[in-house]
């Protein structure tokens, strides 16, 4: 009878476990579908504003104006959802019941927006003496310094209404990711890129016989509305998990203090993560027209692996962990982050040596159109290069942050993205002589590494063990199916280049490469990984097919 029962708890424990597995599988795959929806949109509001406005000084003034309201959204929202809200949301949640969690997140949200919007109104009077901080000889190398600063100045106090919206509208996002509802949150970026697109495309269309100073404009009057389509989207998710809002900020609520408690740190830390690409503005503005605008196109597109690997897992798995350590489950806490771990090592090693072999052909075939000729492609694509070097530490850092956040400690993530930063503005002064704007593009690469071994180190450290020997075993199957890609992706490159057919057809070469090169990149590396027994793939088909089955 004893066997009996031992057997039939762990029966149940099993089942439950791949539930948790199916469930955890199906949260990723339908983060990392929104996740690529919005990415491709990304790459297409590249496509569409490289079109427009190549990297003219004008476009340098956007990007400089878009810098104080992402701070500002970053540093408030961004602290309060991906550190404090979740985990403390989940654990009143599960304590206090249905309503105090539904207090609590009315009181977050109504805080976050009104601070947001308080820093906006104060930006917007020191706009004038904050962009010529931050960016000191924007425009200057076309000789149009103090046109192109006031510019910026006015696009700023525009896309200041950006921040407010987002505010509200990433807190809409904190609550449905909460209750385990993804989809309309993943939606939400999409239709923000949309409407940044649709600015792009109205002014290359109908209204290109206007200055640039004016397309411009609409683009940052296009930002502010995408911010706004970004909160509507979201809104009937709450109507739908059963939000019951108050307009109120309980102040003396426990659980709203401990928010903030944990929130502070975390805002040091994302403060200190805008440093690094004010940094890197601060300098590039000192080095020749488009160059800023070079190195966003450039991140803009490490943003595409890394938002479907890095941060359409960590956001997914996110509330599982918070779960777990609610429900005082440390056994499954490791597993969980030394699985995910695992997942995002053995797909950021390929898509960084596809990143860096195909930077050339993938740069050239979205951007080279219009105002964006090929001198700004290889600004663009040099800088594609360094920037990839860092992306398996950023993704391993979106997920490696969250396990401490899970922990309800923001203050180690904190001081080590200090660390980095310092390493960051180390870098760039050491770099920018030899290397100019790549040198910016390496610093943060480098600094990102630092922080990623870290946050490894202290958090295996913290909660035990994180499988390490299984993590390197991922690591170097990757690698090893990762020189086998390569090397076909070379050899495909060098025929196409030698070819008589596409030699002289640079533009169908680049499409040959990037719609040749990337699927067979992609079947070179899976069936390397298969023969070598791979597990993260097995795993995950195994629990989709599971999934189908039930």
């Amino acid at each position: 009878m004893a066997t009996t029962v031992r057997s039939g708890v762990r029966a149940g424990g099993d089942e439950r476990a791949a539930n948790a597995g199916r469930a955890l599988v199906l949260a990723s795959l339908i983060v990392a579908g929104t996740y690529f929806g919005s990415r491709i949109l990304g790459a297409l509001r590249s496509v569409a504003i490289a079109h427009a406005f190549g990297t003219s000084p004008e476009l340098d003034a956007y990007n400089v104006g878009n810098s104080i309201p992402d701070v500002l959204f970053q540093i408030i929202a961004g602290a309060t959802l991906a550190s404090a809200f979740i985990p403390t949301y989940l654990q009143v949640r599960r304590k206090e019941g249905e309503d105090a969690g539904w207090r609590l997140a009315s009181s977050v949200l109504n805080l976050v927006t009104l601070v947001t919007a308080m820093c906006a109104v104060v930006a917007f009077a020191l706009a004038p003496r904050l962009i010529p901080l931050m960016a000191p000889g924007l425009g200057s190398a076309a000789g149009r310094g103090s046109e192109i600063q006031h510019l910026a100045v006015r696009l700023t106090r525009i896309m200041l209404g950006a921040p407010i919206l987002f505010a509200a509208s990433g807190m809409t996002s904190g609550i449905l990711n909460a209750r385990r509802r993804f989809f309309l949150s993943g939606l939400a970026p999409m239709l923000y890129n949309a409407a940044i697109i649709a600015g792009a495309v109205s002014y290359s269309a109908v209204f290109a016989s206007r200055s640039l100073t004016w397309g411009v404009t609409l683009l940052a009057a296009a930002t502010v509305a995408g911010a706004g389509a970004h909160l509507l989207v979201q809104l009937p998710g709450l109507v739908s998990v059963g939000m019951r809002y108050t307009p109120r900020i309980a102040i003396r609520n426990p659980a709203l203090r401990e928010v903030m408690l944990l929130m502070l740190p975390r805002m040091l830390g994302l403060a200190a993560l805008q440093v690094d690409f004010l940094v890197s503005d601060y300098f590039a503005a000192q080095m020749g027209t488009g160059t800023i605008s070079g190195l966003a196109y450039a991140w803009s597109l490490v943003l595409l692996p890394l938002a479907l690997i890095g941060q359409a897992i960590s956001t997914a798995i996110f509330p599982h962990l918070a779960d777990q350590v609610a429900a005082e489950d440390p056994r499954a806490f490791r597993a969980t982050l030394a699985q995910s771990l695992r997942v995002i090592v053995f797909l950021t090693i390929p898509a960084t040596a596809g990143l860096a072999v195909l930077r050339v052909p993938i740069v050239a075939l979205l951007l080279q159109h219009g105002n964006f000729g090929a001198r700004s492609t290889h600004i663009v694509a040099d800088a594609l290069l360094f920037y990839s070097v860092g992306l398996a530490a950023q993704a391993l850092i979106e997920i490696l942050s969250r396990g401490f956040y899970a922990l309800r400690d923001t203050r180690t993530p904190v001081s080590i993205a200090l660390v980095s930063m310092a390493l960051n503005i180390g870098f760039s002064l050491l770099l920018r002589g030899p290397l100019g704007y790549r040198g910016l593009a390496l610093s943060i690469s480098l600094a990102v590494t630092v922080e990623a071994a870290l946050l490894f180190v202290l958090l295996r450290r913290r909660i035990g063990g994180l499988e390490g020997g299984a993590l390197a075993w991922s690591a170097l199957r990757a690698a090893a199916a990762t020189w086998v890609m390569v090397v076909a992706l070379a050899a495909l490159m060098l025929w196409a280049r030698d070819s008589a057919l596409l030699a002289d057809r640079r533009g169908i070469r680049y499409l040959f490469e990037v719609g040749v090169g990337v699927p067979l990149g992609v079947a070179a590396f899976a069936l390397v990984a298969a023969i070598s027994g791979a597990s993260e793939i097995g795993l995950v088909l195994r629990l989709v097919r599971r999934r189908e089955a039930s």
